[in-house]
């Protein structure tokens, strides 16, 4: 397992800043999860956004008591959230503080009450991600990480896995669920990484599987089709865990704010298995549905 390697180290104003940043937004997960906990099973009235994605009562009260608590603690701080978010016309990177929210990441699973689906928070200032929170719901485990400062689950340091090889590797992916016209191209990939992977595994909540990268449990994940904030708050787990975090192209650092709308991601523990699976997914490096 490869130690953590961050590209940047906090300042002394950061050091004072980012852990009261952090901390209000575990108080937002926490609150939100316990939320998300009593409606298992009974998420309330739902309605399809476009096919096959979904939005219930509980996303909706979930992201407003996210935006509440944050709110209380830093007011001047700015939204981008699922529910209701528009991305047309919106800044890469803001002028001011902005909390990137996904209240309910894996809403289809936590419809069905099939784990996993998670609270996710991201921070981000300017281009650069600095805070990152992952409850993932349904197990407890609590993620964090802030920029310079390392990834931690549960108060644990995180050190994402090293593979030698695609064939030492467990991948996690996502099917495509929205649009289906790259699907064929998609099939393709998919059976390369099939046969060059140790296995593959589609659990349907982003922010987890990025989590799982950070953790070491898998050593990669890719997908195309993802919105900010399907991404923020894993992305930074996995660069403050030691791993590399680019598009489908191997670009992109994550402090390039215009990386979280590009719609496509590829997260490795680092080495010779992030260039292995970007060769694997280079059919679709102009995919970004």
């Amino acid at each position: 397992m490869n130690a953590p390697q961050r590209e940047h180290a906090p300042r002394q104003e950061e050091s004072a800043r980012l852990p009261s940043e952090r901390d209000a937004a575990v108080r937002a997960a926490r609150r939100a999860g316990r939320f998300v906990r009593s409606r298992v099973g009974v998420a309330g009235a739902r309605a399809r956004k476009r096919l096959n994605d979904f939005v219930t009562e509980a996303d909706e009260r979930t992201q407003a008591l996210i935006v509440e608590t944050l709110a209380d603690a830093f007011p001047d701080y700015g939204v981008l959230a699922e529910e209701g978010a528009d991305l047309g016309g919106v800044a890469t990177a803001p002028e001011r503080p902005r909390w990137i929210i996904d209240p309910i990441d894996g809403t289809t699973n936590f419809m069905h009450a099939v784990p996993p689906y998670a609270v996710s928070i991201a921070l981000q200032r300017g281009a650069a991600l600095e805070v990152s929170v992952v409850l993932e719901v349904s197990s407890g485990r609590l993620y964090t990480a802030t920029r310079g400062g390392g990834a931690y689950c549960d108060g644990t340091p995180l050190a994402a896995r090293e593979a030698e090889a695609m064939s030492e590797a467990l991948v996690a992916t996502g099917f495509p669920f929205r649009t289906f016209e790259h699907l064929e191209r998609y099939g393709r990939v998919l059976r390369r990484v099939i046969r060059a992977a140790r296995g593959v595994r589609r659990h349907g909540a982003a922010a987890v599987d990025l989590a799982r990268v950070a953790a070491g449990r898998f050593g990669a994940f890719f997908e195309t089709g993802l919105r900010p904030w399907d991404v923020a708050a894993g992305a930074l787990l996995v660069r403050e865990a030691g791993g590399r975090v680019t598009d489908y192209r191997g670009r992109a650092s994550i402090d390039g704010g215009g990386f979280l709308f590009g719609g496509q991601i590829v997260a490795t523990g680092g080495g010779a298995l992030h260039g292995d699976l970007l060769a694997l997914v280079e059919d679709m490096q102009d995919v970004r549905t």
